[in-house]
């Protein structure tokens, strides 16, 4: 897993508040509830997860340019 990128700035898109988070490596993430005003993000179409939504760098499998849960 050299150069791939575990942190992802969030951002929501209702709210635009932002937070750091480290990104799991062994499964996509579906749901992140907003710190800011709570509201529940979910991947947009086409995406497989929030981090490659709203987030600042892409999940780590797709970094690696491999099969994303779907």
């Amino acid at each position: 897993m050299s150069n791939v990128i575990l942190e992802s700035l969030l951002t929501c898109p209702h709210c635009g508040f932002s937070r750091r988070e480290t990104m799991p490596t062994d499964a996509c993430q579906f749901f992140y509830q907003c710190q800011g005003c709570g509201v529940v993000l979910q991947p947009e179409r086409g995406d497989c997860c929030v981090f490659c939504s709203f987030g600042t760098v892409k999940c780590p499998p797709v970094q690696q340019q491999r099969e994303c849960c779907r």
